[in-house]
């Protein structure tokens, strides 16, 4: 998973599946961009599920923003309890979420 902190007024936090990056997905009127210079910026990392795991106890705390793209991505932010099920959309099949904490 690749991980990217963008420090801003509200932190914001985007975690999204590696495979994912630079591409985008449509379904009706809908469209999930997952863009290399947010997702995969240059502050961005990869890290393990630990390491992820990890940055979202810490981050829950703080007054931060969480895009997370991916199904590998949206997994653990559910086993972490940062979101609920109903709180995960799907575009073509790839599930999303954004949580404002």
């Amino acid at each position: 998973m690749i991980v990217n902190i963008i420090n801003s007024y509200r932190d914001i936090i985007t975690i999204a599946d590696k495979e994912l990056i630079g591409k985008q997905f449509f379904e009706e009127k809908k469209q999930l961009d997952v863009k290399e210079s947010f997702y995969g910026g240059e502050n961005s990392e990869e890290k393990t599920l630990e390491e992820v795991k990890e940055i979202i106890f810490d981050w829950i705390k703080e007054d931060a923003t969480f895009n997370i793209v991916g199904k590998k991505s949206i997994e653990v932010a559910k086993e972490m309890k940062l979101i609920p099920e109903e709180g995960i959309g799907k575009i073509d099949g790839i599930p999303y979420a954004m949580i404002l904490l």
